[in-house]
């Protein structure tokens, strides 16, 4: 079964022609990767440790809405990266 991400890219290459990045580009687009999966590993560290603590205290209300931030902020960084590396295959 193919990912979301696999089936999108079929469709983008169906849609129009593939452009070849420059090493330049793909020097970037490596850099704003690690950039983003180091940020990503910091927002679980941090949440997932918060959330061992409200366990432990049987809050679970408190964990519900930590586990939701968890997934609202990595969101919103992979959208984030996502959008630099547009720009740099655009720009």
């Amino acid at each position: 079964m193919k990912s979301a991400y696999e089936l999108a890219m079929e469709r983008l290459n169906q849609d129009g022609p593939q452009t070849s990045l420059t090493d330049e580009q793909k020097a970037k687009l490596a850099e704003v990767d690690s950039l983003y999966q180091s940020k990503v590993a910091e927002k679980e560290v941090f949440l997932s440790d918060l959330i061992a603590k409200a366990m432990e205290a049987q809050d679970f209300h408190e964990v519900a809405q930590l586990e939701e931030q968890k997934r609202r902020e990595i969101a919103r960084l992979e959208e984030k990266r996502e959008d630099e590396k547009e720009k740099i295959r655009h720009g």
